[in-house]
């Protein structure tokens, strides 16, 4: 990022020199690691579909050539998202707020409005429950998926000795409120499945980085669904203000108009609780009219939330006192 930055700011070419005085990780590095990441970069650029323009900084000596990255030909063309796809990169964006990447996330919003781009936050339910990712192991797991690096780990399960395990992962989800890395488990040879917080001790590498590739189609959310029983025991009816919990209707059995302002929205579910803490979660947009044990469920979520609140509220007005 740091190389399509420094060429895409100039208009003149820069030599090889001057783009590693410019960088701190080529500046940090010896002549021949230098070499290696500058050749490797170069090649991402290409493979992203970057244009690398190559040619001479100085008319008076053309065989000193330098690089740039030709703007018009590197940016993208006007973005326009709909209200949904608004909404989704909008929960992502809180989502990751507690999952290591709060910055990252901070600044692909400021980037997309900075490019026009609508986000639509308040599609995003006020009381909308955040993920955490606390575990020690979440950082090592993650960067391991973006690098396409096997890892070895002590894996402890409820009832089980704890066990080393060898994984080429494909990728991090969060499935029903904890983390999971999915991918090849090499010791039972198949696709599987790991509790982030269960992984005991650090992540260490059990291979180089780009060693393996992640199977065509291969999607860890089929795969954490294939190991999880999901035919619903149940139909709930919810009151839905319109244009309101998208992930809600995506998955619905039957969506009714009510009048104006709302729907009938009808969906399974497996677990009341897990309707209620759903439900509860897109507040005040959606209201539980059956079940009534689901209705008495979120009612009891949403008062604790707003309990918590308080109390998080009493000790920030404290401390500012103290």
């Amino acid at each position: 990022m740091n190389l399509i930055f420094l060429l895409l700011s100039t208009r003149q070419f820069l030599t090889k020199d001057q783009v590693r005085a410019a960088i701190e990780d080529y500046r940090d590095s010896g002549d021949e690691a230098f070499n290696r990441m500058f050749e490797r970069d170069k090649g991402e650029l290409r493979d992203l579909g970057i244009p690398l323009e190559i040619g001479s900084f100085d008319p008076l000596h053309e065989d000193m050539q330098g690089y740039r990255i030709p703007r018009d030909a590197a940016e993208l063309p006007e973005l326009e998202l709909t209200a949904e796809e608004s909404a989704v990169i909008g929960l992502a964006a809180q989502v990751w707020e507690h999952a290591g990447l709060a910055g990252q996330s901070g600044d692909a919003l400021i980037k997309l409005k900075a490019a026009g781009v609508a986000i639509d936050t308040s599609a995003v339910p006020l009381a909308q429950p955040r993920i955490p990712a606390a575990e020690p192991a979440f950082d090592a797991v993650w960067e391991a998926v973006r690098a396409h690096q096997p890892i070895r780990f002590t894996y402890g399960r409820t009832g089980e000795a704890p066990a080393e395990r060898h994984l080429q992962p494909w990728g991090v989800l969060s499935w029903r409120g904890r983390w999971y890395v999915g991918g090849h488990d090499l010791d039972r040879e198949g696709p599987r499945m790991f509790r982030v917080s269960r992984i005991l001790g650090e992540v260490r590498p059990a291979g180089p980085a780009g060693s393996y590739t992640v199977p065509e189609g291969a999607s860890v959310r089929d795969l954490a669904a294939s190991f999880t029983t999901n035919d619903p025991v149940g139909e709930a009816v919810l009151r839905v203000r319109r244009d309101r919990a998208l992930p809600l209707r995506r998955h619905a059995l039957a969506v009714r108009p009510l009048d104006d302002e709302h729907d009938e929205v009808v969906v399974g579910y497996r677990s009341t609780w897990e309707l209620a803490a759903a439900a509860a979660s897109f507040a005040p947009h959606v209201l539980v009219v059956e079940p009534p044990e689901a209705r008495s469920l979120a009612i009891e979520v949403l008062r604790s939330a707003a309990e918590a609140n308080a109390d998080a509220d009493t000790d920030s007005d404290e401390q500012a006192l103290a």
